[in-house]
C-alpha cells in the first residue's frame, strides 16, 4: 500500500514539476467534459446500444489478436475498415441529432431555457395546455401538440393551416374534436402562441417502439428525433398522456407531472416560483 502511496504521490509530482502543468490540465478537464456530454447525449437512445456491440467487437478483436487468431483477426480487421461508413448510414438519424444538438448548444453545462420576459405568455399557455389535455384525456380526444424551442419547425408549420391565436383550452379542445378538419394533424405552438395546425409530423424509424403505440405516438417521437421540440401525445383509444422528447418518449402523466415538466423546460428559473396561481386554475373544478 505504501508503495502505491508513493507511485501515486512521485506522479503527481512530476505532473505539477513541468512548467506547462496547466496546459495538461486544461486538456485532461476538456477531455473529460468532451466524453461526459457525450455519453449524456447517447444514452437511452440506440447509439447507446451501438456503442455496447462496438465494445464487445473490439474486445473480440484484441482477444484474437492475443491468441493469434488469423482468420478471425482477417475478418474483424476488415469489418472495422468499412465499420465507420456503414454506422453513418445506418445510424444517421441520431449522428444528425447529435450534431443538431451541438449546433444548438447542445454541450452547454446549463440547459436551454426561454428568457424570463417570455413568462407570462408561456405561463398562460402552459395552463390552458394541461386544462386541455387533462379535459381531452378524460374525454378520451386524441390529440397532439408540438411545443416549439430553439429548432424552427417553420416547414412543418407549413404541412397544415397556419392559425396565428392565443393558446386557449376551448381553441385546442375544438382543433381536436373528433368532427374538425383538422383533428388529426399537430397543433404547433410557437413563441407562447398557435401557429398552425392540422400539421403533419415525421414518423419515427425506432423499431423498438411499443406496439400499443399508435401513430399519433410514433408521429411525437419522430418530431422528437429531428428536433429539441417538446410534443404532447394524448391516446384516442386509452387517454394516456406522454410527451416526447429527444427521441424518448415518457408515458402515463397526469395533469400535475406535465404542468411541472412543462414548466421546468419552457419557463426561466426565476420564475417558476410565480406558477402558484397556474397551478390553482389547473385543479379547479
Amino acid at each position: 500500500m505504501a508503495q502505491l502511496f508513493e507511485a501515486i504521490s512521485g506522479a503527481v509530482s512530476s505532473f505539477f514539476s513541468t512548467e506547462r502543468w496547466w496546459y495538461d490540465l486544461l486538456d485532461i478537464l476538456i477531455v473529460t467534459i468532451l466524453i461526459y456530454q457525450f455519453i449524456l447525449l447517447i444514452q437511452r437512445t440506440r447509439a447507446a446500444q451501438l456503442l455496447r456491440g462496438i465494445a464487445v467487437v473490439l474486445i473480440a478483436y484484441f482477444t484474437a489478436g492475443l491468441l493469434q487468431l488469423k482468420t478471425v483477426s482477417f475478418i474483424f480487421q476488415n469489418v472495422l475498415q468499412i465499420g465507420l461508413l456503414a454506422l453513418i448510414i445506418v445510424f444517421q438519424p441520431e449522428v444528425r441529432r447529435v450534431l443538431e444538438q451541438v449546433g444548438r448548444g447542445g454541450f452547454s453545462l446549463l440547459s436551454n431555457r426561454f428568457s424570463s420576459n417570455q413568462f407570462t405568455v408561456w405561463h398562460g399557455a402552459i395552463v390552458s395546455i394541461c386544462d386541455s389535455v387533462s379535459r381531452m384525456s378524460d374525454e378520451r380526444t386524441g390529440a397532439l401538440i408540438v411545443v416549439e424551442r430553439t429548432t424552427g419547425l417553420s416547414e412543418i408549420a407549413g404541412t397544415g393551416a397556419l392559425v396565428d391565436a392565443a393558446v386557449t383550452p376551448e381553441l385546442l379542445e375544438t382543433i381536436f374534436y373528433e368532427g374538425s378538419p383538422l383533428h388529426d394533424g399537430a397543433v404547433i405552438v410557437e413563441n407562447g402562441r398557435i401557429s398552425a395546425a392540422g400539421c403533419l409530423l415525421p414518423l419515427s424509424s425506432n423499431i423498438e417502439i411499443s406496439r400499443d403505440m399508435g401513430t399519433r405516438h410514433r408521429a411525437a417521437l419522430g418530431m422528437s428525433e429531428n428536433s429539441d421540440a417538446l410534443i404532447i401525445v394524448v391516446s384516442e383509444e386509452t387517454g394516456i398522456i406522454s410527451v416526447a422528447q429527444n427521441g424518448i418518449i415518457i408515458r402515463r402523466l397526469d395533469g400535475a407531472n406535465l404542468f411541472r415538466m412543462l414548466s421546468n423546460e419552457l419557463i426561466a428559473e426565476t420564475k417558476t416560483k410565480e406558477g402558484g396561481k397556474g397551478r390553482r386554475r389547473l385543479f379547479r373544478k
